[in-house]
């Protein structure tokens, strides 16, 4: 089992039991830390998780494993982000890339289907009868752009809510991302509202003007610090491993430390 450990505001692990109850019997974390593992529905103090280690001897400390991050930013390793930011665990951009490959071939159905109803395949076998009969190809081709046009936006308008209604769902993901383990989330770690997942996929409709802004807003993932693309710079968003269900709830910070942690 996996234990999380909550302390000043900001959670930390996950952690082997087996740490967290030498840890706890040692006094490196305090039994009014809160702990929270998979199938809990709320954060407890760890007196309450693990009562028969405050019992043990505690005066031996060897062979103690090294003990959980502090809630100091100063020793963090990334600089200015938090001890919060290093428990992330950042989706890839392959992860990301094979979960579009994904969705993309989820919303081919209802793509196809809006194009088909909007006259898209005449327009194209128009097109392909102007091509035998006129070498004229620049005019065949405006002609099918032109027929088109109200099909190629009723399929960038089916994407752009697909995207924003799925990542903002209880789910935090589309079905793609639900199919490699991934969810989005704000920068604290917590699900998308509706204007905030709208947003981040704003950019999906920029295709319409050119299919070169959102290359480049995905393949900023393979270098930015958190794997985000300038959509997730834009939204405050990040893209995680692990899925909604698979994280522990959030801890509030409700005010200054006192020297426990409430959740």
């Amino acid at each position: 089992m996996e234990v999380w450990i909550g302390r000043d505001g900001e959670r930390h692990g996950p952690y082997k039991e087996m740490d967290v109850r030498q840890w706890l019997r040692s006094g490196q974390v305090s039994a009014d830390d809160l702990g929270w593992y998979e199938g809990m529905a709320d954060w407890q103090p760890l007196s309450s998780l693990f009562p028969e280690e405050l019992e043990r001897d505690s005066a031996s400390g060897a062979g103690m494993p090294p003990p959980p991050p502090s809630a100091s930013v100063a020793s963090s390793p990334v600089a200015g982000a938090g001890v919060a930011a290093v428990a992330f665990d950042y989706a890839s951009f392959w992860q990301r890339f094979g979960a579009w490959v994904i969705d993309l071939m989820v919303l081919m159905v209802p793509s196809m289907i809006a194009f088909y109803a909007m006259g898209g395949f005449t327009a194209y076998t128009h097109m392909l009868t102007q091509l035998q009969a006129n070498p004229d190809m620049s005019t065949a081709i405006r002609d099918y752009a032109e027929a088109t046009q109200g099909a190629n936006i009723a399929t960038f308008v089916i994407g752009f809510l697909y995207y924003t209604l799925f990542e903002s769902s209880k789910w935090q993901a589309t079905p793609g991302k639900l199919a490699l383990r991934l969810r989005v989330t704000d920068v604290d770690g917590n699900g998308l509202t509706v204007g905030r997942a709208a947003l981040r996929n704003a950019v999906r409709l920029t295709n319409v003007i050119t299919g070169l802004i959102p290359f480049v807003c995905y393949i900023a993932v393979a270098w930015t610090e958190r794997k985000q693309g300038l959509h997730d710079l834009l939204a405050h968003a990040l893209v995680l491993n692990g899925r909604a269900n698979d994280a522990p709830p959030r801890a509030a910070d409700t005010g200054p430390s006192d020297g426990s942690f409430n959740a």
